[in-house]
């Protein structure tokens, strides 16, 4: 097979001849159709994210693919399914608290680091080996554009946080970081999931300007200043009721201020979800008040990823059509244009822009 290797951070991805990967019980093997490239992808393998990536590595983040072997453990699969590849790869032999790998692109604490060294390759490549719980059927339309489904992969991130959140229909939501690329994800999800109102905070008029021509009066957004005291007060008058749920999708750069003034904004016994990368990079920690939490009942939780019946919600809400994919904006490029892709994803991250890499065998 052709596969696109990360020889080492900061060095271009290599497109080389490389072993078809070899499939053991528990595992199939897929035919790479196509895989989104994140924004920050170009961040990942320069090693300025710092991910605990370890080259040499075939890297992505889950895609569509098409079986092509199934292990003896597998009684629904079938050779030649278009299925989706969940890059969550858990850990069998702890229920409660499974190690956890992003296959191919990052991992969680040592026995997770020690489950990439197995399931070390991603989907940069035209063959993928995939644990066989990762592998999700599609409906059948879903074979005639893999790349515009690949993208399922982003949608399903804030989903996670929305279901961990406990998102109810009619609530107001505020997501913030809404001007970014997950965050405007967590915009059409929740509203596909039936929330009542959205409220969308950012910087970027012109991506605030676009979310409220793209879903009506649903959704309120406030340009921030900067100043914490003065956007928290904007966020909270944004809407006529109360707000139910904070989704957090900023971005490791984003300063904590931020953050906390869009946490703040949750009515007593409200809930905030954090999903973003506050504090990743060495920037001062959230620091919510104690006494802010315990006097109004705030659930504060963490949420990374999703959990596994999460993909099996996000694609009937794509194949309902409840969230509808035909807005997104995909750019593809064939595995030898990987270079391209990355530098192509880094310069277009905006709201429903897409990257796409094509790996399979006809896009060569």
């Amino acid at each position: 097979m052709r596969a696109a290797t990360l020889t080492a951070f900061g060095s271009p991805l290599k497109v080389h001849d490389a072993p078809d990967p070899r499939t053991g019980t528990g595992e199939v093997l897929v035919e790479v159709l196509a895989t989104c490239v994140p924004p920050y992808a170009a961040d990942v393998f320069s090693g300025a994210r710092r991910y605990p990536l370890e080259p040499p590595v075939v890297p992505g983040v889950g895609g569509i693919g098409r079986v092509v072997s199934v292990g003896p453990d597998a009684t629904k699969l079938k050779v030649g399914d278009v299925v989706w590849c969940d890059s969550t790869v858990r850990a069998r032999d702890d229920a409660l608290t499974p190690d956890i790998t992003l296959q191919g692109w990052s991992s969680r604490g040592e026995g997770g680091a020690e489950l990439a060294r197995y399931f070390h390759d991603g989907p940069f490549a035209e063959l993928m080996r995939v644990p066989t719980e990762n592998v999700y059927p599609l409906p059948a339309g879903a074979a005639a554009d893999p790349a515009r489904w690949s993208v399922l992969g982003v949608h399903t991130i804030p989903y996670g946080g929305l279901l961990a959140g406990r998102l109810e229909a009619g609530e107001t939501l505020l997501v913030s970081g809404a001007t970014g690329n997950l965050g405007s994800s967590a915009v059409a999800v929740a509203l596909a999931m039936g929330a009542g109102h959205v409220v969308a905070p950012g910087r970027n008029r012109a991506v605030l300007d676009l979310l409220a021509d793209r879903f009506g009066e649903r959704v309120s957004p406030v340009e921030l200043s900067g100043d914490e005291d003065t956007d928290r007060a904007a966020m909270a008058a944004a809407t006529d009721g109360q707000i139910d749920m904070v989704l957090d999708l900023l971005p490791p750069e984003a300063p904590s201020s931020v953050a906390r003034a869009a946490a703040m904004t949750v009515r007593e016994y409200g809930r905030v979800v954090l999903m973003g990368g506050v504090g990743m990079l060495g920037g001062a920690d959230l620091a919510l008040p104690y006494p802010w939490i315990m006097r109004n009942s705030v659930t504060v939780r963490g949420q990374w990823m999703y959990p596994r019946a999460a993909n099996v919600g996000m694609i009937r809400l794509i194949a309902t059509g409840a969230l509808d994919l035909a807005p997104e904006r995909i750019t593809r490029f064939g595995l030898d244009q990987v270079n391209e892709a990355v530098a192509h994803a880094a310069a277009h991250g905006g709201p429903f822009e897409r990257t796409v890499l094509t790996p399979g065998a006809g896009s060569r």
